[in-house]
């Protein structure tokens, strides 16, 4: 299917998009776009282990400051910077090159649904958990991961009905915000957190709060709104109802089995490995997400339900009724640790299948030559 995506938003179209172009000039034109991508997706993730081996359990900005040497912060936006760079000039440069594949556009959307949650775990250690004086507590850590990725699936389950990819307000907005932060964070230290800023409420406040009226006032409303457009004009994909709702099973359901883990954890387990939970999460979103991402893309139906949510119901079950006892967090540790292992080989098996069905190399512009 031809991809078509509509990007409406000011900051990007009157102040990014002009930027990108002037970047995207600069790249040879035998570097094939996956691995702009790939290279982006690989910064965020360094930039976050760094960050985690400075501040595992997110306490270094708030009952310990300093922990974090400023050269972090300032190389945090130096990688969330070009992650998003990278990220803006992967379908130009395909275009460029005449090497837009399916492939592209789903390492593309693959890859950003996981580095969605990863962007928003490497900004807690700037706001720090709750200390009793300042910072965030684990559960509003957990509830704002959840509402950033129930606005990347709103997108994705609405490409799934429309065919059209309506590119979120809030992903440039995020972008810029985050890179702001951290170079706010490494020039005046990251007491600027923990001081009230307006009216006593602390930035972090404020940013909470234009997540959550982003999400539910504008990204939310926007999607249905697109798809009832859709739906009047009769171009939706989908006839059914049925079939229209088939993908936000498997993530609702997700969403649930986690948050009944989270609320009800005999040993707290959120507040003792909040890293690891959150890890946990966002990748298990992300592999939910990517098969939406198949099915949209090749016209098939989702499965109902997602092959994690079994072990992970046989895991929550246990937590929650106490047989788990004192091995919940070793039980978790490797519960994440297998979730990584296996979205991981999800990853490689599909870009290796879809590379030998287009007869391309995922990495290099170069054919492949027929067997």
């Amino acid at each position: 299917s031809q991809y078509s995506a509509v990007d409406t938003n000011p900051l990007s179209v009157y102040i990014m998009q002009p930027i990108w172009n002037k970047i995207i000039k600069i790249v040879p034109l035998w570097i094939a776009p996956n691995l702009l991508t790939f290279s982006g997706f690989v910064m965020i993730l360094v930039n976050y282990f760094l960050i985690s081996f400075y501040d595992w359990d997110y306490t270094a900005s708030g009952t310990s400051p300093g922990l974090v040497p400023t050269w972090v912060w300032l190389f945090s936006a130096f990688t969330t910077f070009c992650a998003y760079a990278l990220d803006s000039i992967d379908g130009k440069h395909a275009r460029r090159t005449q090497s837009s594949t399916p492939l592209g556009e789903l390492f593309d959307h693959g890859l950003d649904s996981w580095a969605t949650s990863i962007f928003v775990l490497s900004f807690f250690s700037v706001c720090s958990r709750d200390n009793g004086k300042t910072g965030v507590s684990v559960y509003t850590m957990y509830i704002y991961l959840s509402i950033v990725l129930f606005n990347f699936m709103c997108s994705h389950w609405e490409k799934y009905n429309t065919g059209v990819l309506f590119l979120p307000w809030g992903y440039d907005i995020s972008q810029v915000v985050l890179i702001a932060a951290y170079l706010l964070t490494g020039a005046v230290g990251v007491e600027v957190w923990q001081k009230p800023f307006l009216f006593g409420y602390y930035i972090t406040d404020a940013l909470v709060i234009l997540l959550i009226g982003f999400s539910l006032f504008l990204s939310f409303p926007q999607t249905l709104y697109n798809i009832h457009r859709a739906h009047l004009k009769k171009t939706l994909k989908n006839d059914s109802l049925y079939e229209g709702l088939l993908p936000l099973v498997s993530p609702l359901l997700l969403f649930i089995l986690l948050t009944v883990w989270v609320v009800l954890s005999p040993g707290n387990i959120l507040a003792k490995q909040p890293r690891l939970f959150l890890w946990m999460v966002g990748v298990a979103f992300s592999n939910v997400i990517c098969k939406v991402i198949i099915c949209q893309m090749s016209s098939t139906r989702p499965e109902l339900f997602h092959w994690f949510l079994f072990p992970l119901a046989l895991v929550v079950y246990a937590a929650i009724s106490g047989l788990l006892g004192w091995t919940e967090e070793v039980v978790l540790a490797v519960l994440t640790a297998l979730v990584t292992a296996a979205h991981v080989h999800f990853g490689v098996c599909v870009g290796r299948q879809l590379s030998e069905h287009l007869n391309i190399y995922v990495f290099s512009l170069k054919k492949r030559v027929q067997e």
